[in-house]
């Protein structure tokens, strides 16, 4: 479990942190949304012990070796070296096993070939990625922090990566907090979110659960959805093959239902839902 309870931290340009409570339970993803600047690598430096807050705890029950590993800004990697050399190096460091079946089991724990022995630069993104979390992984952490794991990797990747991570906190039991400020992606794979704006928690809850209170909009796929009378009573904004439709979540099943009666062959239906929804504080 890691939580940080009432944290504050400003530094001579302000304050990057305002009494922030997070709490992340073993075996759950959570997700830390906001945009660029609004105190998430902050929030992240202070919960792996880099900096120190202004006030407030970090708590970690914890009885691992290793209570918390983590990606801050972007793996730091030695790209002259390949994946077997890195992990060897940073085992070393950490106190952890060297020998070959300790550092091959970690490479397959994060999905890498363990026949790539040409260096880390050669590496896409993505790889790199999971390396870096290869690396967070030694010594068996209680905890994993990722800060923007998401960033520069194109579809197939973040799909991959979200396969990885729900993976590492089903069966190894870890909890895992991740930030982004693209929400469609940290929205697939976190059990809880929190939404953070200049330095504080504006909105949290169980995702499904504060997604669907803030939702107004559905993107809705169909070949002949123009043809639809059903939504003549509904304020559309209309594309080639879609329509994005101004309805509640609550109301898309009825929906869905009537344009199904009347032939229109829904291939995708997608919430519509906006970083600045989440940003507002609830009421």
């Amino acid at each position: 479990m890691l939580a940080g309870n009432n944290l504050s931290k400003s530094y001579s340009s302000g304050k990057a942190l305002n009494n922030v409570t997070i709490h992340i339970p073993p075996g759950q993803i959570c997700g830390l949304l906001g945009r660029n600047g609004a105190g998430k690598t902050t929030l992240f430096k202070i919960l792996c012990g880099l900096i120190h807050p202004d006030a407030g705890q970090v708590t970690i029950n914890s009885k691992r070796s290793k209570p918390v590993g983590g990606i801050i800004e972007r793996p730091g990697l030695y790209n002259f070296l390949n994946a077997y050399d890195n992990i060897k190096i940073f085992a070393g460091i950490q106190g952890a096993p060297t020998d070959r079946l300790s550092i091959e089991q970690t490479l397959l724990k994060v999905g890498l070939p363990l026949d790539r022995k040409d260096p880390v630069r050669n590496f896409s993104l993505g790889m790199k990625q999971r390396l870096g979390i290869a690396i967070a992984l030694i010594n068996d952490p209680e905890c994993l922090v990722l800060d923007e794991p998401f960033s520069g990797l194109d579809p197939i990747g973040v799909a991959s990566l979200i396969l990885l991570i729900q993976k590492l906190a089903a069966e190894e039991n870890i909890a895992i907090l991740l930030s982004s400020h693209m929400m469609g992606e940290i929205s697939k794979c976190c059990h809880y979110l929190y939404v953070i704006e200049k330095g504080e928690i504006v909105n949290a809850g169980i995702t499904n659960d504060l997604i669907n209170q803030h939702i107004t909009s559905f993107s809705i796929t169909a070949a002949n959805i123009a043809a639809s009378s059903t939504l003549q009573h509904y304020q559309v904004e209309w594309g080639t093959n879609d329509a994005r439709v101004s309805c509640t979540a609550k109301a898309i099943p009825s929906l869905l239902n009537e344009l199904l009666k009347e032939g229109i062959e829904v291939t995708a239906c997608t919430p519509v839902l906006t970083l600045e929804q989440l940003i507002k504080k609830a009421i």
